[in-house]
């Protein structure tokens, strides 16, 4: 009975606090929601919480006057592209430095390459990929922000996968290879079915990554017509205006669907990869 009691006693502060933490969380998406929705007109006098007229002209504006149909196409391209290579590169790499039978001498230059880019902000490779980008002639595509996101996401899932990979049994390979399998079916056939949460998890954080990436962006991509999400919403902030806010939240709204999707439709591989690595930690 005084357990009971003392569980009643705690249950409703627990829902007060969790209240307060869901609206606290919820609140800048709804209001993001409701500035894309405002009128202008609402925007120069007494902002209420809930909008007095709703128009989704904001909306329209976006894809007739600011090409944002445009940036999200590049994003997509720029995310799509950077991911699909790192996920290749990334797992076949921790596929090697993760089995003790490749003995090579990178392994340890592997290792201090991945720590160094984990550690040093991103900021600290702009001088160096500038100087490479201007060489090759590469300054205003899409190419360096690819290839930005990659230099990023490539350390990152080797780093991520590692742990995973050496957890699997060798003797399951070796029963493959006896059976005739070379390295690349041991690698397609036997390994990646067992780690398809695992790498659920690391491409959603690889591709959350990519697809909000900036510093990068606003250094390389020097032509508007390659400017991706957040250059394209980064630029219509510039002016200051009054209606340029619930453009700019229009714009915001439209670039968080897609990470939605992704997340929802991956989510149960997502959090059963947490899981799984929480547990081998």
């Amino acid at each position: 009975m005084k357990r009971r009691a003392a569980r009643s006693a705690w249950l409703i502060p627990k829902i007060i606090f969790g209240s307060v933490v869901l609206f606290l969380t919820l609140f800048p998406f709804y209001w993001l929601i409701v500035m894309s929705i405002r009128p202008v007109e609402d925007l120069a006098g007494e902002v209420t919480f809930f909008p007095r007229t709703v128009s989704f002209g904001h909306y329209l504006e976006l894809f007739r006057n600011e090409g944002f149909g445009r940036a999200l196409i590049n994003s997509a391209e720029v995310t799509a592209v950077s991911v699909l290579v790192s996920l290749i590169l990334g797992l076949m790499t921790a596929y090697v430095a993760a089995r003790r039978r490749f003995r090579l001498r990178m392994k340890r230059p592997l290792s201090i390459w991945v720590f160094v880019i984990r550690i040093l902000p991103p900021v600290a490779f702009v001088i160096p990929l500038y100087s490479m980008f201007n060489r090759l002639g590469l300054l205003g595509t899409k190419v360096p922000a690819m290839l930005s996101c990659m230099l990023i996401n490539t350390p990152f899932i080797i780093w991520f996968m590692v742990s995973f990979l050496r957890a699997i049994p060798e003797d399951i390979e070796m029963s493959a290879r006896i059976d005739g399998a070379g390295e690349l079916q041991l690698f397609l056939r036997i390994v990646l079915p067992l780690i398809v949460p695992e790498i659920a998890a690391v491409t959603i954080l690889c591709f959350l990554y990519s697809w909000n990436e900036y510093t990068y962006s606003i250094i390389f991509v020097q032509n508007a017509v390659n400017y991706t999400v957040p250059l394209s919403l980064a630029t219509m902030n510039a002016d200051g205006a009054l209606s340029r806010f619930s453009v700019v939240s229009a714009g915001g709204v439209l670039s968080v669907i897609p990470i939605l999707l992704f997340v929802i439709f991956a989510q149960k591989q997502l959090v059963s990869g947490l899981a799984v690595g929480a547990v081998s930690e």
